[in-house]
């Protein structure tokens, strides 16, 4: 069993205010138990201050997460804002590790991590949970595909740093009171739980029925569609003005069906390369069927409360809620950035702790097979872990 408890602060510059207020907040709960993990998620500003390597150094736990553009608890929601949950339990281990730079190499540092964390243990992790700084040069989709492979099929469950800037300069992974640029970390769940997963992403009645097959890419570079490059294929639906400006069809997401059974994964389209080509937020894989949808307000308070709803019927008495959003969703939301928050916060009521943060990329199991998940990296979407 775990036991889950949520704390925040508010207090960028005051590092021993930050400290005492978090541990009086903490201190009001239950003892931990005999193992605990802290997930955080902050604006970048506690970083600079210092006051995430004061909180780490003055709790008996590793902390490991991301920066967020903003965030929430159980018990109250912002943008300059420093959460933290804390899973605690007699009988669920928690084991932390940090790769090496992924400038270089990036599937073999993260294989390398998590064997290092498994060790010679004949039990495979219940979960994995994985933090990663929003790197342009890496594909999510790679992260995910190696531990997959690495763990043989562990779930896993994490997110990708996001802060307020305009270049993204601030997205660090945070672990064990440092930040890093460069590095992803995990968190290994061993025990006896069954998590459960569920997505938002957006309405079928959103998705337009014009189509086209991926018949060239490179990780997450769209060459062609339909056997024409990509810009043609922009022209030929009047897309070409639009597809010239970075971020411009944040609106109007890309869906791929992975055509194997699986449902649709979203991605984020970012820009134009110098050969015209497409650079996505997430892997295009050739054979795949594109589908452009449009992304508005309505449908992202809709999705996201009929997941919430699903996941609530289906767990009586969660331990906790762990859920990231993708910051695209906020955008969609207008001034209204906290209307997810809110529909969390009203619909889990007393039911149990809760984290959300937004996201620059998630990382969210679609299925479950035969204890083995297909992991899947995603974008425009609402992920939610339930334990």
């Amino acid at each position: 069993m775990i036991r889950a408890v949520t704390v925040s602060t508010e207090s960028i510059d005051d590092i021993e205010g930050a400290v005492k207020e978090l541990k009086t907040q903490l201190d009001a709960a239950q003892p931990l138990l005999r193992n605990s993990v802290g997930i955080i998620a902050c604006h970048y500003e506690f970083v600079l201050s210092g006051v995430v390597k004061a909180v780490q150094e003055a709790f008996p736990f590793d902390m490991v997460g991301a920066i967020s553009s903003a965030q929430a608890v159980s018990g109250g929601e912002g943008t300059l804002l420093l959460t933290l949950m804390v899973l605690t339990s007699d009988d669920v281990s928690f084991k932390t590790v940090r790769t090496a730079s992924l400038r270089e190499e990036s599937g073999k540092r993260i294989a390398e991590a998590y064997r290092s964390a498994a060790g010679e243990r004949e039990e495979k992790p219940s979960l994995v949970f994985a933090f990663a700084p929003f790197m342009v040069e890496n594909s999510g989709d790679e992260y995910i595909s190696v531990i997959t492979g690495a763990s043989g099929g562990v779930p896993c469950f994490g997110t990708l740093a996001v802060d307020d800037t305009t270049d993204f300069r601030e997205c660090y992974m945070l672990y064990r009171g440092e930040h890093y640029r460069d590095s992803l970390a995990m968190v290994l769940v061993y025990g006896n739980i069954q998590p459960r997963f569920y997505l938002a992403a957006i309405s079928r009645n959103k998705i337009l029925d014009r189509s086209a097959i991926v018949t060239s890419s490179d990780g997450h570079i769209l060459k062609e569609l339909n056997g024409r490059p990509v810009a043609e294929y922009f022209a030929s639906i009047g897309m070409t003005k639009a597809s010239e400006t970075s971020y411009a069809l944040t609106s109007l997401p890309f869906m791929l069906d992975y055509n194997d059974g699986t449902p649709m994964v979203s991605r984020v389209f970012i820009g134009l390369d110098e050969h015209k080509n497409a650079i996505c937020a997430g892997a295009m894989p050739e054979g795949s069927t594109l589908y452009i949808g449009v992304f508005d307000k309505g449908d992202v308070l809709l999705t996201t409360g009929k997941t919430i709803d699903a996941a609530l019927e289906e767990n009586d008495k969660p331990s906790f809620l762990l859920a990231y959003s993708c910051v695209s969703r906020s955008m969609s939301l207008g001034s209204d950035i906290f209307a997810e928050v809110e529909l969390l916060k009203k619909k889990s009521g007393q039911k149990a702790p809760f984290l959300l943060a937004y996201s620059g990329g998630e990382m969210c199991p679609t299925l479950i097979r035969s204890e083995t998940a297909v992991n899947r990296f995603h974008n425009n979407t609402f992920i939610l872990c339930v334990v």
